[in-house]
């Protein structure tokens, strides 16, 4: 798991040097821990709110298997998965969803809108979050601290994200 959680931790922090927040995504083998697909946040490079880091891991592991469902593989994320992400992690029946820092006003497992919790949710993956939460909160953090000290580099969407 370690390897897992390095590597988007690396991800993550190459997104923020392109100014995009610094979320990963690793889609792992749940039995061997073997990577299948990877992917960092590029909202801002691609002009697109929904190429979150989940999002693109969970579409390159589909086109890797040429498969619709993950099933036996589980994701690793950096921040907890907002309400979107979470909805795709439940269609896509990826059997656990890992993740480091919670996310009190996006997040869509832990809080917010609670993805998971609803009765007829079609698929509930097993669930672990807080994990490495430090390291990834602070990448977050300090990602922040530095678009604050910088505003004239900041673009109109990360104006509305603060």
């Amino acid at each position: 798991m370690k390897q897992i959680i390095t590597k988007a931790l690396k991800l993550a922090a190459k997104a923020a040097e392109k100014g995009e927040i610094p979320v990963a995504a690793v889609i792992f083998d749940t039995a061997t821990h073997k990577i299948l697909a990877a992917a960092a946040n590029c909202t801002e490079a691609k002009n697109n709110a929904c190429l979150h880091a989940e999002m693109q891991a969970i579409a390159k592991a589909c086109r890797k298997l040429n498969c619709r469902y993950l099933c036996g593989y589980s994701i690793y994320v950096t921040l907890e998965p907002c309400p979107m992400c979470a909805t795709a992690v439940s269609y896509s029946r990826l059997d656990k969803l890992v993740f480091g820092a919670f996310d009190e006003k996006g997040g869509g497992v832990e809080h917010g809108c609670q993805v998971f919790q609803g009765q007829k949710n079609l698929f509930k993956p097993e669930i672990k979050g807080g994990v490495e939460s430090e390291k990834c909160a602070t990448l977050l953090k300090d990602f922040f601290k530095s678009v604050r000290k910088n505003p004239r580099q900041r673009t109109k969407e990360q104006v509305r994200i603060d």
